[in-house]
């Protein structure tokens, strides 16, 4: 079934779109969150995820093009499927519009009388909204966001706030972005309070002068809307007119004061992307801003060598001692980096998994020699590839079906028992840490598992992994082997009560039969929520896993 997908409201005040590029193309393969194009908003250039996957049947818009809100963007569905109805109904209803437009252009008119009368009324009343506030409302930050949470808020009343600071994060359907004030003054009213929701569209703050009356500016924002819903025909049309002076006023305060370097998105993620640092740019925008030719443009600055004397360094006297030689000679710095959303969601939450989880360790070491002969012959087979990881996460979910305590969650009053097994197993990326989600991890092959991990990891690393698949986790793996790392010990991966620490297989002298020979072992480590899990519980459960390691044939049956 295709998807229809239409221009979004990317920001509060957006009323129009332009495509400043398409990034697929009609015929390529859509994944879920693959980058379909970016799109000018009145604010900023951002970029815009598929949340469908299939083949991209058509576009709507193209390149450099703008149209409103809601306007025909995109469609995604299978290969060869038949659109017609789809465009034949948006083409239908576009001239209906413009028919309706232009055949009727004295109810126009009239409205337009009728609507300026009823300002001038309005005009006389106490309810009128002055200019200079702003409400700002909850925005539409994805095609398919219903409703928002503020994850936390930047400013508070009270606050000062310049146009292009950072107001708050918040919570979408998709993921947590940070949302900026496109205005400047005093935050007077906070409506959403950290953690909570609130559907599109629903007061989110005011700015405005201090001093403002906020209850007065409420009350007239919602008189306002009473008066629209009750008497849509009364809408004032307003023709809008865009100028150049005022097109620029949708650039962002540009230059540095002192704290913040102002850039459009767009030119931070292409400096990111190049490496290089904001604060050498300079920028060519409106006040200084730094916009995406700016970095293009961008020329390292050319070091000049350390000179072997300088007029400042004093001659030594003839009978002087000589200084020694080949001293390390240099500059001191530091540089401050903003931490990513997804550094601050792993702080926030590792945080408090320390400090409410009562942890304690379980290790032992694992004779692998049977689990490196078995992997051997199972890679020989044709089209097979499995690795330790893939039999240490099997292990775990066979585990945990024998061992149901540690497959649980701790909820305060009561303990909630999961009778499937979902395995997580951490992947590192750039920007931090990921748990992608084998869901029924017990009924998985170990092949299965290996392709599942691989595609899950690979997609983790160039952020293709959808917020569905980092959930549900009931327990999760985390494995440094592959980097040398003998034994370690993990955070727990809330709501989990348990995670498990893989290290390398190392060889070394063992004793086998009253001899010393040489073998294969394997250290882990498994991190325990004392709430849920007591001592003997982790015990059994380590002595269940080692059991299935040492004699991987037993995974098979």
């Amino acid at each position: 079934m295709a998807e229809v997908i239409n221009m979004p409201r990317l920001s509060d005040t957006m009323e129009e779109g332009t495509v400043a590029k398409w990034l697929k193309k009609v015929g390529d393969k859509v994944e879920e969150g693959d980058i379909l194009a970016e799109i000018e908003t009145d604010k900023a250039t951002m970029e815009f995820e598929s949340f469908h996957e299939g083949t991209l049947l058509h576009i709507g818009i193209d390149e450099g093009d703008g149209a409103p809100v809601d306007t025909l963007l995109a469609i995604i569905g299978e290969e060869g499927e038949d659109i017609s109805s789809l465009l034949n109904g948006a083409e239908s209803s576009s001239e209906d519009e413009s028919s309706e437009e232009e055949s009727s252009p004295e109810p126009k008119e009239e409205a337009v009388t009728a609507s300026s009368d009823k300002a001038t009324d309005s005009g006389n009343t106490s309810s009128e909204i002055p200019e200079d506030v702003e409400i700002i409302k909850m925005p539409r930050l994805s095609d398919t966001m219903e409703e928002g949470t503020v994850a936390s808020w930047l400013k508070k009343v009270g606050d000062k706030v310049e146009e292009g600071d950072i107001l708050a994060e918040i919570e979408t359907d998709k993921a947590t972005m940070e949302f900026e004030s496109f205005y400047s003054g005093t935050l007077l009213y906070i409506g959403i309070q950290e953690g909570e929701s609130s559907p599109v569209d629903a007061v989110l703050a005011v700015i405005g002068p201090e001093g403002t009356n906020v209850d007065a500016v409420l009350n007239a924002g919602s008189s306002a809307k009473k008066e629209s819903e009750s008497s849509p025909a009364e809408k004032p049309v307003e023709q809008k007119q865009e100028t150049s002076a005022e097109a620029s006023t949708t650039e962002t305060k540009t230059v540095s004061d002192g704290q913040r370097i102002f850039a459009s998105p767009l030119a931070k993620k292409i400096a990111k992307e190049k490496g290089i640092p904001l604060s050498e740019l300079s920028g060519s925008g409106d006040h200084g801003r730094i916009v995406k030719k700016d970095v293009e443009n961008y020329q390292p600055k050319q070091k000049s060598a350390q000179p072997a004397a300088t007029a400042d360094t004093p001659a030594l006297a003839s009978n002087a001692i000589a200084a020694p030689v080949n001293l390390p000679v240099g500059e001191e710095g530091s540089e401050e980096v903003k931490n990513s959303q997804m550094r601050k969601t792993i702080a926030k939450r590792l945080s408090e998994s320390k400090f409410t989880a009562p942890h304690y360790y379980l290790t032992i070491e694992v004779d692998m020699d049977n689990a490196w002969d078995s992997r051997v012959k199972i890679n020989d087979l044709p089209d097979t590839k499995v690795s330790f990881n893939d039999m240490v996460v099997k292990a775990c979910a066979m585990a945990l079906k024998k061992h149901p305590q540690v497959n649980t969650t701790w909820n305060g009053d009561t303990t909630r028992f999961n009778h499937h097994v979902h395995v997580g197993v951490a992947v590192a990326v750039d920007d931090g840490l990921v748990v992608p989600v084998l869901k029924f991890t017990d009924q998985m092959s170990l092949t299965q598992i290996g392709a599942s991990v691989k595609d899950l990891a690979g997609r983790s690393r160039v952020k293709k992994l959808t917020p569905a698949e980092m959930e549900g986790s009931t327990f999760t793996v985390s494995n440094l082997g592959m980097f040398g790392i003998v034994e370690f010990t993990s955070i727990i991966n809330q709501p989990n009560s348990a995670i498990l620490s893989v290290g390398a297989i190392v060889e070394k002298p063992v004793v086998r039969n009253g001899e010393i020979v040489v073998g294969k072992t394997m250290i882990v480590t498994l991190a325990c929520d004392h709430r849920t899990v007591d001592g003997a519980t982790g015990s059994q459960f380590l002595l269940t896993l080692r059991a299935f390691l040492e004699n991987p044939v037993t995974m098979l049956a």
